[in-house]
């Protein structure tokens, strides 16, 4: 590697260090949280307000329903096929030999990676973050019936942030429901207007991280007292619909959602679209990064393009 490659690999200073002190700290937002304008559309300005204030955007009919169908289809067909549950990019849930994630699905499903690309959904994320975007991370959750595992209280820009050295909050993440999320099998919740606020976690990250927290996190999550004040004052939204809704999620917004004890499964399908101006550096906590399967450092391509081959 090049001496201007590794300097360009170095983190700049650390505006939001975390997993660094013996206490955690609640610190204001140092970056934007809209980089686009109205005139870039498809959003407008009131849109783009509420997303501002909220940190959230929720659509219930943005695809067709042709669109939706393929990609349900696809999703019973990964989940039936053992081969997948051996790939490193699946996440067996840890009480069982259940599946509960797998990443990189736009690498790995042609159907997948047409949805990722979609004119519509790339259209919004380059508007929200005012320019060209790639897919840093792309996963299925699935979320069984009668078992399916809770995702704790967490800020994906916490992870990104130290984990992958993703340097600002300049990312958001698509979740596409692919089974009717309702309010009783474990959906999104989100804490609106918490993504004002940095919780910086403790806790030192250990080498190899990931392959603990993606079955179970307990380090990188909110301290209760933190979690209990944000909650007191912006409230708690579990932005519900059936099949085919997209709720598009600002990377800081405090969010999680409960097991699933119905016999309705939930599964969802994660695009996380990051600015092609935030690209990662070497990560905050000074260790080797992530796979790339969980944080792309290596395939910048912009995500219009994924529809097209």
């Amino acid at each position: 590697m090049s001496e201007t490659a590794l300097k360009q690999e170095q983190p700049s200073a650390d505006r939001y260090p975390s997993r660094v002190g013996l206490e955690p700290k609640v610190s204001a937002r140092l970056d934007p949280v809209v980089y686009g304008s109205a005139a870039m559309g498809p959003l407008d300005q009131k849109t783009l307000d509420f997303y501002q204030d909220n940190g959230f955007l929720h659509f219930e009919s943005l695809l067709s329903s042709q669109e939706i169908e393929t990609c349900v289809a696809e999703l019973q067909r990964m989940r039936s096929d053992e081969s997948i549950k051996v790939r490193e990019e699946a996440v067996i849930e840890p009480d069982s030999r259940d599946l509960r994630s797998i990443f990189a699905v736009h690498e790995i499903s042609d159907v997948m990676r047409k949805l990722c690309g979609h004119r519509k959904l790339v259209g919004i994320a380059e508007q929200l973050l005012g320019s060209e975007v790639y897919i840093h991370q792309s996963r299925i959750n699935y979320k069984g019936g009668f078992r399916g595992k809770e995702f704790y209280w967490h800020s994906d820009f916490e992870t990104w942030h130290v984990e992958d050295g993703v340097p600002a909050m300049r990312t958001v993440s698509c979740s596409i429901s692919l089974t009717d999320n309702t309010p009783h099998n474990g959906p999104l919740m989100l804490i609106p207007g918490s993504h004002h606020r940095f919780v910086a976690c403790v806790g030192q990250t250990p080498d190899d991280h990931y392959k603990s927290s993606l079955r179970r996190q307990e380090l990188g999550v909110p301290d209760d007292e933190s979690l209990t004040r944000m909650v007191q004052d912006f409230g708690i939204e579990a932005p519900v619909g059936p099949v085919g809704s997209v709720t598009f999620f600002e990377c800081n917004v405090m969010h999680g959602s409960n097991s699933n004890i119905t016999p309705l499964p939930r599964s969802n399908l994660f695009i996380v679209f990051n600015s092609l101006e935030n690209k990662p550096v070497s990560p905050y906590c000074g260790l080797s990064p992530r796979p790339n399967f969980i944080g792309e450092r290596q395939n910048f391509m912009s995500a219009r393009m994924l529809a097209r081959y």
